[in-house]
Protein backbone atom coordinates (compact mmCIF):
# COMPACT_ATOMS: atom_id res chain seq x y z
CA UNK A 1 0.00 0.00 0.00
CA UNK A 2 2.61 2.52 0.73
CA UNK A 3 5.55 0.76 -1.12
CA UNK A 4 6.24 3.63 -3.26
CA UNK A 5 4.85 5.93 -1.94
CA UNK A 6 6.75 9.39 -0.56
CA UNK A 7 6.87 10.83 2.68
CA UNK A 8 4.52 13.43 1.84
CA UNK A 9 2.14 11.11 0.56
CA UNK A 10 1.94 9.06 3.55
CA UNK A 11 1.00 12.52 5.62
CA UNK A 12 -1.42 12.99 3.27
CA UNK A 13 -2.78 9.61 3.67
CA UNK A 14 -2.84 10.05 7.20
CA UNK A 15 -4.14 13.13 7.76
CA UNK A 16 -7.67 11.70 5.67
CA UNK A 17 -7.68 8.56 8.09
CA UNK A 18 -7.32 11.18 10.59
CA UNK A 19 -10.11 13.45 9.69
CA UNK A 20 -12.56 10.03 8.66
CA UNK A 21 -11.31 8.50 12.11
CA UNK A 22 -10.50 5.29 9.98
CA UNK A 23 -8.18 3.83 13.36
CA UNK A 24 -7.67 0.78 11.36
CA UNK A 25 -6.78 1.45 8.13
CA UNK A 26 -4.40 4.14 9.94
CA UNK A 27 -2.80 0.81 12.20
CA UNK A 28 -2.57 -1.31 9.16
CA UNK A 29 -0.84 1.77 7.71
CA UNK A 30 1.95 1.94 10.03
CA UNK A 31 2.55 -1.61 10.96
CA UNK A 32 4.57 -1.16 7.43
CA UNK A 33 6.56 1.58 8.57
CA UNK A 34 9.54 1.60 10.74
CA UNK A 35 9.61 2.98 14.47
CA UNK A 36 11.83 5.72 12.65
CA UNK A 37 9.23 6.58 9.68
CA UNK A 38 6.62 6.87 12.20
CA UNK A 39 8.35 9.44 13.88
CA UNK A 40 9.18 11.65 10.94
CA UNK A 41 5.75 11.28 10.60
CA UNK A 42 4.42 12.68 13.03
CA UNK A 43 6.94 15.52 13.12
CA UNK A 44 5.65 16.41 9.89
CA UNK A 45 1.69 16.31 10.81
CA UNK A 46 0.02 19.37 10.82
CA UNK A 47 -0.09 20.44 14.66
CA UNK A 48 -3.68 20.44 14.80
CA UNK A 49 -3.51 16.63 14.14
CA UNK A 50 -0.76 15.38 16.22
CA UNK A 51 -3.07 14.78 19.43
CA UNK A 52 -5.34 12.98 17.51
CA UNK A 53 -2.57 10.86 15.66
CA UNK A 54 -1.12 10.28 19.26
CA UNK A 55 -4.75 8.87 20.27
CA UNK A 56 -4.68 6.34 18.05
CA UNK A 57 -1.03 4.73 18.49
CA UNK A 58 -0.68 1.79 20.75
CA UNK A 59 1.79 1.98 23.73
CA UNK A 60 4.24 0.18 22.16
CA UNK A 61 4.12 2.45 19.45
CA UNK A 62 4.75 5.62 21.47
CA UNK A 63 7.45 4.39 23.22
CA UNK A 64 9.17 3.36 19.99
CA UNK A 65 8.82 6.53 18.59
CA UNK A 66 9.33 8.45 21.26
CA UNK A 67 12.72 6.78 21.53
CA UNK A 68 13.00 8.26 17.87
CA UNK A 69 13.10 11.96 18.61
CA UNK A 70 14.99 14.70 19.82
CA UNK A 71 15.29 15.50 23.19
CA UNK A 72 13.13 18.61 22.47
CA UNK A 73 10.41 16.72 20.55
CA UNK A 74 10.55 13.74 23.17
CA UNK A 75 9.07 16.77 25.91
CA UNK A 76 6.84 18.18 23.67
CA UNK A 77 5.23 14.87 23.14
CA UNK A 78 5.29 13.85 26.50
CA UNK A 79 3.80 16.80 27.50
CA UNK A 80 0.81 15.73 25.47
CA UNK A 81 -0.13 12.29 27.39
CA UNK A 82 -1.92 12.41 30.35
CA UNK A 83 0.15 11.16 33.09
CA UNK A 84 -0.72 8.02 33.55
CA UNK A 85 -0.07 7.15 29.78
CA UNK A 86 2.82 8.57 30.10
CA UNK A 87 3.96 6.60 32.71
CA UNK A 88 2.39 3.44 30.76
CA UNK A 89 4.42 4.53 27.52
CA UNK A 90 8.03 4.61 29.87
CA UNK A 91 7.54 1.73 31.30
CA UNK A 92 7.86 0.17 27.34
CA UNK A 93 10.50 1.93 26.75
CA UNK A 94 14.14 0.82 26.55
CA UNK A 95 15.70 1.70 30.05
CA UNK A 96 18.84 3.39 28.37
CA UNK A 97 16.89 5.38 26.84
CA UNK A 98 14.41 6.50 29.69
CA UNK A 99 17.56 7.45 31.41
CA UNK A 100 18.67 9.62 28.84
CA UNK A 101 15.12 11.17 28.61
CA UNK A 102 14.50 11.68 32.62
CA UNK A 103 17.60 13.72 32.40
CA UNK A 104 16.22 16.84 31.32
CA UNK A 105 12.67 16.71 33.28
CA UNK A 106 12.33 18.72 36.27
CA UNK A 107 13.11 16.33 39.21
CA UNK A 108 9.60 16.75 40.39
CA UNK A 109 8.38 15.08 37.35
CA UNK A 110 11.10 12.36 37.73
CA UNK A 111 10.36 11.69 40.95
CA UNK A 112 6.83 11.22 40.30
CA UNK A 113 7.36 9.35 37.21
CA UNK A 114 9.62 6.88 38.56
CA UNK A 115 7.36 6.24 41.33
CA UNK A 116 4.18 5.30 39.37
CA UNK A 117 6.41 3.05 36.85
CA UNK A 118 6.39 -0.61 37.49
CA UNK A 119 9.09 -1.10 40.58
CA UNK A 120 11.41 -3.00 38.48
CA UNK A 121 11.30 -1.11 35.50
CA UNK A 122 11.90 2.26 37.83
CA UNK A 123 14.88 0.51 39.99
CA UNK A 124 16.68 -0.80 36.97
CA UNK A 125 16.64 3.25 35.50
CA UNK A 126 17.54 4.90 38.43
CA UNK A 127 20.69 2.25 38.75
CA UNK A 128 21.64 3.77 35.36
CA UNK A 129 21.20 7.15 36.34
CA UNK A 130 23.46 6.55 39.42
CA UNK A 131 26.22 6.10 36.84
CA UNK A 132 28.31 9.01 35.27
CA UNK A 133 27.31 10.84 32.25
CA UNK A 134 28.89 9.31 29.05
CA UNK A 135 29.98 5.73 30.46
CA UNK A 136 29.00 1.94 29.65
CA UNK A 137 27.12 2.12 32.70
CA UNK A 138 24.88 5.24 31.60
CA UNK A 139 24.40 3.15 28.11
CA UNK A 140 23.65 -0.59 28.86
CA UNK A 141 20.60 -2.15 28.83
CA UNK A 142 19.66 -4.75 30.86
CA UNK A 143 17.36 -6.41 28.21
CA UNK A 144 19.91 -9.36 27.08
CA UNK A 145 19.73 -12.98 27.36
CA UNK A 146 22.34 -14.86 29.86
CA UNK A 147 22.94 -18.15 30.80
CA UNK A 148 24.58 -20.59 32.79
CA UNK A 149 27.62 -22.08 32.04
CA UNK A 150 25.57 -25.73 32.69
CA UNK A 151 22.59 -25.49 30.78
CA UNK A 152 22.64 -28.09 27.67
CA UNK A 153 21.47 -26.12 23.96
CA UNK A 154 18.17 -27.52 24.55
CA UNK A 155 18.09 -25.90 27.53
CA UNK A 156 19.33 -22.20 25.95
CA UNK A 157 16.44 -22.97 23.28
CA UNK A 158 13.28 -22.92 25.64
CA UNK A 159 14.98 -19.99 27.63
CA UNK A 160 15.24 -17.95 24.74
CA UNK A 161 11.53 -18.75 23.21
CA UNK A 162 10.89 -17.50 26.68
CA UNK A 163 12.97 -14.07 26.77
CA UNK A 164 13.74 -13.21 23.29
CA UNK A 165 10.65 -10.74 22.95
CA UNK A 166 11.98 -8.47 25.38
CA UNK A 167 15.66 -9.07 24.63
CA UNK A 168 16.95 -6.03 22.74
CA UNK A 169 19.15 -8.43 20.93
CA UNK A 170 19.84 -12.29 20.63
CA UNK A 171 22.81 -12.73 18.43
CA UNK A 172 24.81 -13.14 21.86
CA UNK A 173 24.36 -15.06 24.42
CA UNK A 174 25.92 -14.71 27.94
CA UNK A 175 27.57 -17.12 29.65
CA UNK A 176 27.59 -16.75 33.68
CA UNK A 177 29.05 -18.61 36.75
CA UNK A 178 26.91 -18.88 39.61
CA UNK A 179 28.40 -15.87 41.22
CA UNK A 180 27.09 -14.14 38.05
CA UNK A 181 30.42 -13.47 36.76
CA UNK A 182 30.62 -13.64 32.99
CA UNK A 183 32.51 -16.45 31.67
CA UNK A 184 31.89 -16.57 28.09
CA UNK A 185 29.76 -16.05 25.05
CA UNK A 186 27.81 -17.98 22.78
CA UNK A 187 27.10 -16.64 19.41
CA UNK A 188 23.58 -17.53 17.92
CA UNK A 189 24.90 -19.23 15.07
CA UNK A 190 26.82 -21.48 16.79
CA UNK A 191 24.17 -22.69 19.15
CA UNK A 192 21.78 -23.58 16.07
CA UNK A 193 24.78 -25.63 14.85
CA UNK A 194 25.39 -27.63 18.00
CA UNK A 195 23.21 -30.49 19.04
CA UNK A 196 20.84 -30.50 21.79
CA UNK A 197 22.33 -32.50 24.54
CA UNK A 198 25.95 -30.23 24.09
CA UNK A 199 26.64 -28.26 27.79
CA UNK A 200 27.11 -24.67 26.97
CA UNK A 201 30.20 -24.78 28.68
CA UNK A 202 32.01 -27.21 26.45
CA UNK A 203 31.16 -25.04 23.00
CA UNK A 204 31.36 -20.81 24.46
CA UNK A 205 34.24 -18.64 23.81
CA UNK A 206 35.90 -18.13 27.28
CA UNK A 207 37.82 -15.26 25.74
CA UNK A 208 35.26 -12.40 25.97
CA UNK A 209 35.68 -9.00 25.14
CA UNK A 210 33.60 -6.81 27.62
CA UNK A 211 33.76 -3.08 29.04
CA UNK A 212 33.94 -1.98 32.43
CA UNK A 213 30.49 0.64 34.15
CA UNK A 214 32.72 3.21 33.77
CA UNK A 215 34.18 3.01 30.47
CA UNK A 216 34.15 6.49 28.06
CA UNK A 217 30.88 5.58 26.04
CA UNK A 218 33.34 6.73 22.80
CA UNK A 219 36.06 3.92 24.20
CA UNK A 220 33.20 1.51 24.15
CA UNK A 221 31.42 2.45 20.48
CA UNK A 222 35.53 2.14 19.38
CA UNK A 223 35.47 -1.15 21.10
CA UNK A 224 32.37 -2.12 18.61
CA UNK A 225 33.44 -0.97 15.59
CA UNK A 226 36.60 -2.43 15.74
CA UNK A 227 35.76 -6.12 16.17
CA UNK A 228 32.33 -5.27 13.89
CA UNK A 229 30.36 -6.21 17.38
CA UNK A 230 26.39 -6.07 17.23
CA UNK A 231 26.92 -5.93 21.47
CA UNK A 232 29.03 -5.81 23.84
CA UNK A 233 28.84 -7.00 27.67
CA UNK A 234 29.34 -4.59 30.24
CA UNK A 235 30.61 -6.03 33.62
CA UNK A 236 31.22 -4.14 36.85
CA UNK A 237 34.61 -4.50 38.89
CA UNK A 238 34.26 -7.60 40.10
CA UNK A 239 33.30 -8.99 36.67
CA UNK A 240 29.83 -9.81 37.19
CA UNK A 241 27.58 -9.19 34.57
CA UNK A 242 25.17 -6.06 34.64
CA UNK A 243 24.14 -5.04 31.12
CA UNK A 244 25.36 -4.43 27.46
CA UNK A 245 25.96 -1.90 24.82
CA UNK A 246 24.33 -2.40 21.25
CA UNK A 247 25.33 -1.44 18.10
CA UNK A 248 22.56 0.98 17.41
CA UNK A 249 23.18 3.08 20.79
CA UNK A 250 27.48 2.77 19.93
CA UNK A 251 26.35 4.31 16.61
CA UNK A 252 24.07 7.16 17.95
CA UNK A 253 27.02 7.98 20.08
CA UNK A 254 29.81 7.56 17.52
CA UNK A 255 27.71 10.20 15.69
CA UNK A 256 27.57 12.64 18.92
CA UNK A 257 31.35 12.57 19.30
CA UNK A 258 32.25 13.36 15.89
CA UNK A 259 29.64 16.32 15.92
CA UNK A 260 31.30 17.48 19.26
CA UNK A 261 34.19 17.60 16.87
CA UNK A 262 32.93 19.42 14.53
CA UNK A 263 31.63 22.02 16.99
CA UNK A 264 34.99 22.57 18.27
CA UNK A 265 36.89 22.90 15.01
CA UNK A 266 34.15 25.17 13.92
CA UNK A 267 33.03 27.00 16.94
CA UNK A 268 29.45 26.94 15.82
CA UNK A 269 28.18 26.33 19.16
CA UNK A 270 27.14 22.80 21.17
CA UNK A 271 23.04 21.58 19.78
CA UNK A 272 22.83 23.79 17.10
CA UNK A 273 20.35 21.60 14.09
CA UNK A 274 17.89 22.53 11.41
CA UNK A 275 15.34 22.62 13.84
CA UNK A 276 16.44 25.30 16.22
CA UNK A 277 15.30 28.48 16.22
CA UNK A 278 17.01 31.85 14.87
CA UNK A 279 16.75 33.75 17.70
CA UNK A 280 19.18 31.10 19.57
CA UNK A 281 20.93 29.68 16.86
CA UNK A 282 21.81 33.06 16.86
CA UNK A 283 22.76 33.74 20.35
CA UNK A 284 25.02 30.53 20.62
CA UNK A 285 27.23 31.65 17.63
CA UNK A 286 27.82 34.92 18.85
CA UNK A 287 30.04 35.13 21.63
CA UNK A 288 32.81 33.35 19.57
CA UNK A 289 31.83 36.04 16.00
CA UNK A 290 32.68 39.27 18.56
CA UNK A 291 35.59 37.36 20.16
CA UNK A 292 37.36 36.61 16.42
CA UNK A 293 35.55 39.89 15.28
CA UNK A 294 38.17 41.58 17.57
CA UNK A 295 40.96 39.25 16.83
CA UNK A 296 39.91 41.04 13.15
CA UNK A 297 40.92 44.19 14.07
CA UNK A 298 44.16 43.13 15.84
CA UNK A 299 45.08 41.46 12.37
CA UNK A 300 44.33 44.87 11.08
CA UNK A 301 46.93 46.51 12.21
CA UNK A 302 49.53 44.97 10.15
CA UNK A 303 48.10 46.33 7.40
CA UNK A 304 47.87 50.34 8.87
CA UNK A 305 51.91 49.78 9.04
CA UNK A 306 51.61 50.66 5.36
CA UNK A 307 50.37 54.07 5.95
CA UNK A 308 52.62 56.39 4.19
CA UNK A 309 51.47 53.75 0.70
CA UNK A 310 48.03 53.97 1.50
CA UNK A 311 47.56 57.38 2.99
CA UNK A 312 44.05 57.97 1.35
CA UNK A 313 42.68 55.46 2.58
CA UNK A 314 44.39 53.84 5.32
CA UNK A 315 41.39 53.71 7.96
CA UNK A 316 39.85 51.59 5.47
CA UNK A 317 42.28 49.30 4.85
CA UNK A 318 42.57 48.86 8.60
CA UNK A 319 39.53 47.16 8.37
CA UNK A 320 40.04 44.93 5.37
CA UNK A 321 41.22 42.01 7.47
CA UNK A 322 38.53 42.24 9.93
CA UNK A 323 35.67 42.10 7.28
CA UNK A 324 36.89 39.57 4.88
CA UNK A 325 37.65 37.06 7.70
CA UNK A 326 34.37 37.69 10.05
CA UNK A 327 32.73 36.61 6.37
CA UNK A 328 34.40 33.65 6.36
CA UNK A 329 34.08 32.55 9.90
CA UNK A 330 29.99 32.81 9.77
CA UNK A 331 30.43 30.85 6.40
CA UNK A 332 32.74 28.43 7.96
CA UNK A 333 29.64 28.46 11.03
CA UNK A 334 26.98 27.66 8.63
CA UNK A 335 29.04 24.90 6.96
CA UNK A 336 29.51 22.99 10.08
CA UNK A 337 25.75 23.10 11.03
CA UNK A 338 24.76 22.20 7.41
CA UNK A 339 27.30 19.34 6.80
CA UNK A 340 26.11 17.56 10.69
CA UNK A 341 22.74 17.95 9.28
CA UNK A 342 23.16 16.50 5.84
CA UNK A 343 25.23 13.66 7.92
CA UNK A 344 22.63 12.91 10.27
CA UNK A 345 18.89 13.73 8.86
CA UNK A 346 17.23 12.89 5.57
CA UNK A 347 16.81 16.11 3.55
CA UNK A 348 13.77 17.11 1.14
CA UNK A 349 12.69 20.39 -0.25
CA UNK A 350 10.89 21.56 3.04
CA UNK A 351 13.86 20.75 5.03
CA UNK A 352 16.23 23.08 2.53
CA UNK A 353 13.47 25.38 2.47
CA UNK A 354 13.43 25.88 6.42
CA UNK A 355 17.01 25.71 7.20
CA UNK A 356 17.99 28.48 4.50
CA UNK A 357 15.46 30.89 6.03
CA UNK A 358 16.80 29.71 9.40
CA UNK A 359 20.26 30.37 8.28
CA UNK A 360 19.02 33.88 7.00
CA UNK A 361 17.19 35.12 9.98
CA UNK A 362 20.48 33.79 11.83
CA UNK A 363 22.71 36.37 9.37
CA UNK A 364 20.72 39.12 9.49
CA UNK A 365 20.69 38.91 13.45
CA UNK A 366 24.19 37.87 13.34
CA UNK A 367 25.39 41.12 10.68
CA UNK A 368 23.29 43.69 12.56
CA UNK A 369 24.51 42.85 15.97
CA UNK A 370 28.11 43.27 14.38
CA UNK A 371 27.39 45.87 12.20
CA UNK A 372 26.32 48.36 15.17
CA UNK A 373 29.49 46.66 17.38
CA UNK A 374 31.82 47.56 14.59
CA UNK A 375 30.63 50.63 13.40
CA UNK A 376 30.77 52.01 16.91
CA UNK A 377 34.10 51.29 17.35
CA UNK A 378 34.87 52.92 13.75
CA UNK A 379 33.85 56.03 15.16
CA UNK A 380 34.99 56.37 18.45
CA UNK A 381 38.62 55.62 17.09
CA UNK A 382 38.08 58.20 13.88
CA UNK A 383 35.80 60.31 15.00
CA UNK A 384 34.04 60.06 11.29
CA UNK A 385 30.54 58.85 11.67
CA UNK A 386 30.78 57.87 7.71
CA UNK A 387 33.64 55.41 8.31
CA UNK A 388 31.57 53.69 10.75
CA UNK A 389 28.62 53.66 8.29
CA UNK A 390 30.72 52.33 5.33
CA UNK A 391 32.56 50.00 7.71
CA UNK A 392 29.07 48.65 9.67
CA UNK A 393 26.77 48.69 6.93
CA UNK A 394 29.62 46.51 4.52
CA UNK A 395 30.04 44.21 7.62
CA UNK A 396 25.88 43.44 8.05
CA UNK A 397 26.09 42.64 3.99
CA UNK A 398 28.85 40.44 4.15
CA UNK A 399 27.83 38.27 7.45
CA UNK A 400 24.50 37.59 5.67
CA UNK A 401 25.99 37.00 2.28
CA UNK A 402 28.37 34.36 4.22
CA UNK A 403 25.91 32.95 6.36
CA UNK A 404 23.81 32.37 3.14
CA UNK A 405 26.87 31.12 0.91
CA UNK A 406 28.18 28.44 3.66
CA UNK A 407 24.35 27.01 3.93
CA UNK A 408 23.83 27.03 0.13
CA UNK A 409 26.64 25.47 -1.19
CA UNK A 410 27.44 22.52 0.29
CA UNK A 411 23.46 22.18 -0.36
CA UNK A 412 24.46 22.37 -3.79
CA UNK A 413 27.49 20.40 -3.80
CA UNK A 414 25.49 17.52 -2.28
CA UNK A 415 22.97 17.77 -4.60
CA UNK A 416 25.62 17.10 -7.33
CA UNK A 417 27.02 14.05 -4.82
CA UNK A 418 30.30 15.76 -3.67
CA UNK A 419 31.56 15.58 -0.48
CA UNK A 420 30.42 19.23 1.00
CA UNK A 421 32.45 18.50 4.08
CA UNK A 422 35.56 18.53 1.52
CA UNK A 423 35.17 20.47 -0.84
CA UNK A 424 32.95 23.65 0.66
CA UNK A 425 35.25 25.13 3.31
CA UNK A 426 38.00 26.54 0.35
CA UNK A 427 35.19 27.46 -1.92
CA UNK A 428 33.38 29.10 0.55
CA UNK A 429 36.33 30.77 1.65
CA UNK A 430 37.41 31.88 -1.55
CA UNK A 431 34.29 33.34 -2.64
CA UNK A 432 33.68 34.93 0.72
CA UNK A 433 36.93 36.93 0.27
CA UNK A 434 36.11 38.21 -3.19
CA UNK A 435 32.58 39.26 -1.89
CA UNK A 436 33.40 40.93 1.19
CA UNK A 437 36.24 43.15 -0.51
CA UNK A 438 34.18 43.79 -3.69
CA UNK A 439 31.27 44.97 -1.54
CA UNK A 440 33.80 46.82 1.02
CA UNK A 441 34.72 49.08 -1.73
CA UNK A 442 32.29 49.49 -3.72
CA UNK A 443 30.33 51.24 -0.38
CA UNK A 444 33.16 52.96 0.43
CA UNK A 445 33.87 54.22 -3.44
CA UNK A 446 30.27 55.39 -3.34
CA UNK A 447 31.40 57.56 0.23
CA UNK A 448 34.63 58.43 -0.73
CA UNK A 449 34.84 62.62 -1.34
CA UNK A 450 33.27 62.37 2.38
CA UNK A 451 35.98 60.24 4.04
CA UNK A 452 38.96 62.03 2.19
Amino acid sequence: MIKNSTPNEITTQVVQYLKEAKRNELQLLLDELHPYDIANLYEMLPDKHRNRFLSFLSIAQLADILQELDKEQQQNLLNKLDAKKAVHVMDEMDNDDLANLLEDISPENKINFLAKMKKEESQVVQDLMNYPPETAGRLMTNRYVWIPQHYTVKDVMVKLREYAEIAESINYLYVINEEKKLTGVLSYRDLILSEPNQQVKNIMYERVISVTVDTDQEHAAQIIQRYDFLAVPVVNHDHVLVGILTVDDMIDVLMKEATEDIEKLSASGKDIDFDTKAPVAAYRRLPWLILLLFIGLISGTIVSTFEETLEKVVALAFFMPMIAGMTGNTGTQSLAVVVRGLTTRDINKVVIAKIIFRELLVGIIIGVTCGILISVIAYIWQGSPILGLVVGSTLVVTLIIGTLAGTIIPLILHHFKIDPAVASGPLITTLNDILSLMIYFGIATIFISHLM
